[in-house]
């Protein structure tokens, strides 16, 4: 699939997975996508994990809670490390997001699908700390994201997107030609 076709067919997907297993290969060249993406003075700030063992999955999926992706037969999870790039600024959250991009683009064009839960494991009980913490994820980490990566086992609907004049312009906001 061309770049710009995975680009304009990538939705979040919730549904359920097909019991499909996904190829190590197909997992890293999209974690690969991820680490391509651009990084703030390249201070490479994200790191990855991805998870194929059922046993691993299960002990995921037992500590979020309201559940997510319970039939993914995989995922990655996204870390973090806050690094100072100059003066006092970390682009880290900027670099997880492209590296989450990458993914979700290289995940659809692979003929999978996913979605970018991150607020669920991010929020005030602390569900992705208590994950990090069954993958042995060092403290200085923090585990912000879980790409569930699979064949998708119901029709992938996205939402209607606003019309592209809506949104993007030339020359000024709002501007014409």
């Amino acid at each position: 699939m061309k770049a710009l076709n995975a680009i304009e067919n990538r939705h979040s997907y919730r549904g359920k997975f097909k019991n499909t297993p996904v190829p190590r290969d197909d997992l890293i060249a999209i974690m690969q996508a991820g680490l391509s993406a651009p990084s703030g003075c390249n201070k490479q700030t994200t790191s990855l994990i991805a998870v194929d063992d059922l046993e691993v999955l299960n002990k995921l999926r037992g500590v979020i809670d309201p559940p997510i992706a319970d039939t993914a037969p995989a995922a990655i999870c996204v870390l973090t490390r806050k690094i100072i790039a100059y003066r006092d600024r970390s682009f880290y959250v900027q670099d997880y997001s492209a590296a989450i991009e990458n993914m979700l683009i290289a995940i659809t064009a692979l003929g999978y699908q996913s979605c970018w839960y991150e607020g669920h494991l991010t929020d005030t009980d602390r569900i992705g700390y208590k994950m990090a913490q069954i993958l042995n994820v060092p403290e200085e980490y923090e585990l912000v994201c879980m790409l569930p990566v699979g064949v998708p086992d119901e029709e992938v609907k996205g939402p209607k997107k606003k019309a592209f004049g809506e949104r993007a312009y030339f020359n000024a906001f709002g501007g014409g030609e």
